[in-house]
């Protein structure tokens, strides 16, 4: 009996056990009580205002999961291919619609096609979209998705991995910024020449979601501290204000320590004992900025997984939005992020066990194996890290589904 076919076999058996013995997919905790751990595990993953709308919002057909996969440029396609690939040994009930978007459709159609294909699935899986900086005309469609999403929670999780040669070897902390506001709203003019009027918007309601945001992650995910990050001794009302209501919502959580930064301060900090930090708090640009420096302390650009949500929309990415144009085609590229960032969509959407299986192996392939792209101090090539997953991947479901049998 080949693999392939034992595989479609024990998932057979797997969904009709499921349907049969719901009780066995539920858990008890110490107080008693009883909760789905398998279709409504999400509730206990991201904040619990947003669960409802986002279950709502999610395509789901016979069990599997329809996400939009949309291209972006540079190594994107080709990283989004192995990850379809993987997700294919893995079992992830997880069909893709391909969405097809880049620098190069930069239409009003092509915006129209993603986001309605976003809105139709609920959750996307991106590569990063180019944007031209010396095209005045050319905006953002990253931003555009974000901000038409209203995807207001940007993720991006940084935690060292063993076997990655970096300076510090205990980072381990989540950046949150607000992202839809701030320097991004894109809201500039030229009064006369030479003279370019740049506005940055912080409002309370935004400022205090995404606190609200912070603070529930940090809860659900047994975090300890929550530090703001600002620039409020020079930007006393807009800074000041982000850092108002992170004061006020934090008066809410009494058992999550609460501390503040400056932002250059905060930088400093980051790069010499990053072990400080647990959940950072910002607003857009500062967001950006410590994202990237976390990211290149764990391995850079192609290590660190991203998310954006919404309060009813989920789109999944690399962490610091690097489209890896000077790496396309040359079989180089490092997938571990986009990996990582699949993984945190299948959990997003209840798929744990196939999250777990497929992060496992990428850290084994890593750590264990020593199996790395050049990015971070390895010899291998892109083909090779990916088939090193896999032949890891393998005898983990088939050994999963053969127990359900059983």
């Amino acid at each position: 009996m080949s693999a392939t076919f034992r595989y479609r076999l024990g998932h057979k058996y797997f969904l009709k056990a499921k349907s049969l013995l719901p009780q066995l997919l539920t858990t008890e905790d110490s107080a008693g009580s009883v909760s789905m751990c398998y279709e409504s595990k999400r509730q206990y993953v991201w904040a619990p205002h947003l669960y409802q709308a986002q279950e709502e919002a999610v395509a789901k057909y016979g069990g599997r999961h329809t996400v939009t996969l949309m291209t972006g440029d540079g190594v994107g396609p080709e990283l989004l291919s192995h990850v379809q690939e993987i997700f294919r040994y893995a079992g992830a009930p997880i069909d893709f619609e391909i969405v097809e978007i880049n620098a190069s459709t930069n239409t009003p159609k092509d915006m129209e096609n993603a986001l309605l294909s976003v809105k139709r699935n609920g959750v996307a899986l991106k590569g990063n979209i180019e944007t031209k900086f010396d095209d005045p005309s050319f905006k953002s469609m990253n931003l555009a998705l974000r901000t038409k999403l209203d995807l207001f929670a940007s993720i991006v999780k940084c935690k060292s991995i063993p076997g990655i040669p970096v300076r510090h070897q205990d980072v381990d902390c989540v950046l949150i910024r607000e992202n839809t506001e701030g320097e991004y709203r894109q809201l500039e003019h030229e009064n006369v020449p030479g003279v370019v009027e740049s506005l940055k918007i912080i409002t309370a309601a935004k400022s205090l979601k995404i606190a609200k945001f912070a603070f529930d992650y940090a809860v659900q995910h047994e975090r300890k501290k929550v530090t703001a990050i600002h620039k409020a001794n020079i930007m006393k009302l807009g800074d000041g204000l982000f850092l108002q209501c992170c004061k006020e919502v934090s008066k809410e959580y009494p058992n999550i320590d609460f501390n503040d930064l400056i932002i250059d301060n905060a930088s400093m900090q980051m790069v010499s004992r990053p072990s400080q930090f647990d959940v950072l708090l910002m607003p857009n640009l500062y967001g950006n900025i410590l994202g990237n420096i976390a990211c290149g302390l764990i391995g850079g650009a192609g290590v660190a997984a991203g998310m954006n949500i919404g309060d009813k929309y989920a789109v999944f990415e690399s962490g610091t939005r690097n489209s890896g144009r000077s790496l396309k085609n040359k079989n180089i590229a490092n997938p571990t992020g986009i990996l990582l960032a699949s993984c945190d969509m299948l959990t997003y959407l209840g798929h744990s066990d196939h999250a777990k299986i497929i992060r496992e192996s990428v850290l084994t392939v890593i750590s264990d194996k020593q199996i790395r792209t050049p990015d971070i101090g390895g010899t291998s090539t892109t083909m090779d890290f990916i088939k090193a997953i896999i032949d890891d991947i393998r005898p983990k479901t088939l050994a999963w589904v053969e127990t359900l049998i059983v």
